[in-house]
């Protein structure tokens, strides 16, 4: 069973009540197994996979999640479009907790994740400036703005390594910076989805203000105001899959095409193999 659309998260932001003939599938790549099973189940007419980012119980941290397992799985199944449910911390007192944020922007600080597919006597230089689906964000932000919420249609991510919170000092230089939310996990995550030609957008749920607003951050906040957003999430989620059209005429489509630097005929067996579902139709033999 594929999917058309992924959607990744925590296990609050899915509604199995709103899929039919649902199933769980477990799948292993090159990079292991991702972080859990996959659910799929079709919504109308389409068909939707939904990843516990975390694993069921949330036990993975950010800095051990496999996204190269999780994006080459997705990948596996025929998703073409992910969504991610992430909750972040604000940099901007406009930016409230519990509002929406569509970021548009990304700026990375992680320091020890696998960031790449391509190694291994292969360079692949993608374009990276817009690191966000524009046509899916657009539409993301269009219908949280028509479903009443409170939405940012632009911003930029800052991507810390964590499992820690920010110092005072770094929360005060990411404000100072011009960056707008905080969070853990969009990276590699959207450098591995354009690497593998999949559309990829996030709705942002604002948790808190982090540690620049001279408050502390404690989970109990973050939790408790996660939980909150998880049902206009959910809302925005259902709302956005039928009218994802398609076919695709963005830049994530076609990431792949004239990014391979290295000659095909030196590309060892062993990379080609564990690769192919990336770059099989651009490498033959």
């Amino acid at each position: 069973m594929n999917a058309d659309i992924a959607i990744i998260g925590g296990s609050g932001v899915y509604d199995t009540s709103m899929l039919d003939n649902v199933k769980e599938v477990k799948i292993n790549t090159p990079y292991g197994r991702p972080s859990d099973v996959i659910t799929i189940g079709s919504f109308g007419e389409v068909n939707v996979a939904f990843l516990p980012r975390h694993g069921k119980g949330h036990h993975i941290s950010p800095s051990r999640l496999n996204s190269r397992a999780n994006i080459l799985a997705l990948k596996k199944l025929g998703v073409k479009r992910i969504i991610s449910a992430s909750a972040v911390g604000s940099l901007k007192p406009e930016l409230k907790p519990l509002d929406i944020v569509i970021p548009d922007q990304i700026f990375d600080r992680t320091r020890i994740r696998d960031s790449t597919f391509f190694e291994d006597g292969i360079v692949v230089h993608i374009g990276f400036a817009d690191p966000f689906c524009p046509e899916m964000s657009s539409l993301l932000a269009d219908i949280t703005n028509e479903l009443g919420h409170t939405v940012h249609k632009k911003g930029t991510y800052v991507c810390m390594e964590g499992p820690q919170f920010s110092t005072r000092a770094e929360s005060r230089v990411y404000q100072s910076l011009g960056f707008d939310i905080i969070g853990m996990t969009a990276l590699p995550e959207a450098k591995l989805a354009r690497e593998a030609e999949i559309c990829y957008s996030i709705i942002a749920t604002v948790t808190d203000y982090d540690v620049w607003h001279e408050e502390d951050v404690s989970i109990e906040t973050v939790i408790a105001n996660a939980i909150k957003n998880e049902e206009t999430v959910r809302g925005i989620i259902k709302e956005a899959i039928p009218r994802i059209p398609h076919d695709r005429t963005c830049i994530c489509a076609s990431a792949l095409s004239g990014a391979i630097v290295t000659a095909p005929d030196m590309i060892p067996d062993e990379t080609k193999g564990r690769l192919n579902d990336l770059i099989g139709q651009y490498i033959s033999g």
